[in-house]
């Protein structure tokens, strides 16, 4: 297998040092991308490299996953315009923990096999180096002329903001754990995001002016959506890869909405479905997209290969609860179920006015799902309004406790598509 041919048609590669893939095809290569710690749960955003990490060890590689343990207490200028908050150490500690136990349901750690995951913490290095034996064995090495080129470093120095001299020196820190990782375990490859493209050429540098060795590189791109907004935001915020922070409900929901054009791009770089079929997919989506098959196959893959089969059926069983199967009655719908529903718009509502008695139109109106009167009333009288999926014949009806969900939720659909949570409290 040609790996990088293949994350190339895969859309994962976007700058590559010239010999990677030559070296990859010679022999078995190990092969890092760091991972910071800045939070007990790995993202979406971390996906794309934690996939890079199990193509590398697919095609037969040794991987290295990275948790920053010390880059974690500086802070990386890359990509940001201002400085971050530091960690403590404690945080970190947590921190570290949380992605090492994330990780080890990607990669295989078995030490029986020659290519199995090491997972290394570049706190163990540097605690014990001090201050001057960084300068004399490191810093010596880099002048300060190709540090200030870097485009990261350069745009911090050109903005209102600038730059600490803490995350000036962050490229040398990164670059010093490839060089470590490269004297210790021979590790010759280092990947990333293509914003961390100066921190891997600065290690790949050191390598060679302090090791007299050879290493190389690769990025990938940066994700974007095709509407412009951010890569793995949603109205709630991050879309974490632990499921006590995302339910794999929401998770699952989030690549089931994806764009047309973005689950074209996705399927391509989320799953590991060969190119033939992946092809056959778009086709077969584009001869009827309202089937959103590609978007089925992507949200299975992904949620899957991150949460497991049991939470998968689990996120298509609440799926077809709340937006399939509309013949089934709203009391089959658990709490649960109910409180995790995502794309739809929540109110609260006084417990005490549905206890006396509203009528129908009032309450649309007070809850804010319309407007006003006069508009709830017109889509009552064009049997556009479902409360608990019952159509809603009488304007007048009076909503009182006996709609009630679990005695506090009442679920209103407004037209085909428009859903309505509305919770008495």
């Amino acid at each position: 297998m040609n790996l990088i041919k293949e994350l190339q048609w895969r859309g994962l590669i976007q700058d590559i040092m010239p010999g990677t893939e030559e070296q990859l095809q010679k022999e078995m290569t190990s092969g890092y991308i760091g991972f910071d710690p800045t939070a007990d749960s790995l993202h979406i955003g971390s996906l794309v490299p934690i996939l890079l990490l199990v193509h590398l060890q697919r095609a037969g590689h040794k991987p290295f996953a990275l948790v920053g343990g010390a880059t974690g207490m500086v802070g990386d200028p890359s990509g940001k315009s201002e400085e971050r908050n530091l960690l403590s150490e404690d945080v970190l500690k947590k921190n570290q923990e949380g992605v090492k136990k994330q990780l080890e349901k990607f990669l295989d750690f078995d030490v029986i096999k020659p290519n199995a995951a090491v997972m290394v913490n570049n706190y163990d290095w540097f605690k014990e180096m001090s201050f001057l034996d960084f300068i004399r064995d490191v810093g010596k090495h880099i002048t300060v002329n190709y540090m200030m080129a870097k485009d990261s470093v350069k745009k911090r120095i050109e903005g209102d903001t600038g730059i600490s001299f803490t995350e000036f020196t962050y490229q040398l820190i990164q670059g010093y754990d490839f060089y470590w990782l490269y004297a210790n375990h021979n590790c010759k490859l280092q990947m990333g995001g293509s914003d961390q493209w100066g921190n891997i050429t600065t290690g790949t540098e050191l390598v060679r002016r302090k090791a007299g060795g050879e290493a190389f590189a690769f990025t990938c791109p940066l994700l974007t959506k095709a509407d412009g907004g951010k890569f793995g935001k949603s109205e709630k915020g991050n879309i974490w890869l632990d499921a006590e922070k995302t339910s794999p409900y929401l998770f699952y929901q989030f690549w089931l909405n994806a764009a047309d054009e973005d689950a074209k791009k996705w399927i391509r770089i989320f799953t590991f479905i060969p190119k033939d079929e992946i092809e056959t997919l778009i086709v077969e989506h584009e001869k009827e997209a309202s089937q959103r098959l590609l978007q089925k196959r992507l949200a299975k893959e992904i949620t899957v290969f991150v949460h497991g089969a049991d939470e998968y059926h689990k996120a298509m069983e609440t799926t077809e609860k709340l937006f399939a199967n509309q013949s089934a009655p709203a009391e089959s719908l658990n709490e649960e179920d109910l409180e995790q529903m995502e794309g739809i718009v929540k109110f609260n509502f006084a417990a005490d006015k549905i206890e006396q008695g509203i009528d129908t139109v009032s309450f649309l109106a007070e809850s804010g799902i319309f407007p006003s009167k006069g508009e709830a009333r017109k889509m009552v009288q064009s049997g556009g309004i479902m409360i608990n999926r019952k159509k809603v014949e009488d304007f007048q009806m009076i909503i009182d406790n006996s709609f009630l969900l679990h005695q506090k939720y009442l679920l209103i659909q407004k037209g085909k598509r428009n859903y309505f949570l509305v919770k008495a409290v």
